[in-house]
């Protein structure tokens, strides 16, 4: 299969379409969980959370499809569980999706697959990506197009990626049936239009509901903090932050390199609870962040908006952009997303 390279713009498209012109319309299912939420307490962020680690189950993960799934940007969805969907039926639902994506092309509308039809869906699980054994697996969507040379079998080029997973979502999984799978965290990589044309099927097809997730500036710091307590066995990016200053009539960007060594030790410094990241530490590392800053600049950096973290680990932006680097915290970069998506679903 060849490599994606995720461009950094959209590609230009016919007509002016973004995935929440698609992701509209209460399901069954959102009316369900909206009811739920009605008669449970708002959920408090956790004041600590597990450094994350290395799962066991990655040993069943098939290094080909982890090694695709890094160093590419992904745009982040939180999605309602999928009603009768069956894992024994990824064939069936490779051959309906592909003849969607054709029709929809063939009414004019923005389908990013070039002059002709002539393309392939596949859908296909990643074994081991999951946090525990009765997480669903996590499965993937690539639109690829097809070779037009009779003697040329093999793939084309890869179009459009989106997967699929649940990591730990014992929270969610426990307020539904068995009629429906959660997969909460979906990822996308590629064409924005395609994004919306795919989840609009899904949303046919499964009953569920495709929401954009930001993440906040506390939860980047979150990230950061967790990422930097990660132990590495060779950095591969420097630590980086990016902060936004509101200003008028254009917004002006701060950013701040620090080596991984340096950040690290700066965390061992405020780091006192083995194993684990609580919100004192979080606060109290960013602190130091802000006072150095501070000391060097004279500018306070409280006073603007966190956008972008950047670690060896992986790299997050606000609008809901992530990038994974590292395939040893493939599974605790995961795991915090879908508990993210989780809790904007609930």
């Amino acid at each position: 299969m060849d490599s994606y390279d995720a461009s950094e713009s959209t590609p230009r498209q016919s007509t002016s379409l973004r995935p929440e012109d698609y992701f509209i319309g209460a399901t069954f299912l959102q009316k369900r969980l909206e009811s739920v939420r009605k008669q449970t307490s708002f959920i408090p962020t956790p004041p600590r959370r597990k450094i994350p680690h290395c799962s066991q189950l990655q040993e069943d993960v098939d290094p080909q499809k982890v090694a695709f799934l890094l160093h590419k940007q992904w745009t982040l969805y939180s999605l309602t569980p999928l009603y009768k969907f069956s894992y024994s039926n990824l064939k069936e639902y490779s051959r309906l999706l592909n003849a969607f994506i054709v029709a929809e092309k063939q009414k004019g509308l923005a389908v990013e697959v070039g002059e002709d039809f002539n393309v392939k869906v596949i859908f296909s699980t990643v074994l081991g990506i999951k946090g525990t054994q009765r997480d669903p697996e996590a499965f993937l969507v690539q639109i690829l197009s097809k070779s037009q040379l009779p003697s040329e079998n093999r793939e084309g080029k890869v179009l459009w990626t989106g997967w699929f997973c649940c990591i730990f979502g014992d929270s969610l999984l426990e307020t539904v049936s068995e009629d429906f799978t959660c997969l909460p965290l979906f990822l996308a990589n590629g064409a924005e239009s395609n994004t919306a044309i795919i989840g609009t099927w899904f949303q046919k097809t499964f009953d569920c509901y495709f929401s954009p997730l930001a993440i906040n500036a506390f939860n980047l710091s979150w990230m950061a903090a967790m990422w930097t307590a990660c132990k590495m066995d060779h950095y591969v990016a420097t630590t980086e932050f990016l902060w936004s200053v509101p200003c008028s009539p254009q917004s002006l960007d701060i950013s701040y390199a620090i080596h991984p060594e340096d950040a690290k030790a700066l965390w061992d410094s405020v780091h006192k609870t083995p194993g684990e990241v609580t919100q004192e530490e979080v606060d109290l590392f960013m602190d130091c962040l802000y006072s150095h800053f501070h000391r060097h600049f004279k500018i306070h950096l409280s006073a603007t908006r966190l956008v972008r973290v950047s670690t060896s680990v992986a790299s997050a932006h606000t609008d809901g952009k992530i990038k994974i680097l590292c395939h040893k915290y493939l599974i605790g970069v995961l795991a915090y997303l879908t508990e993210l998506a989780i809790f904007q679903i609930e």
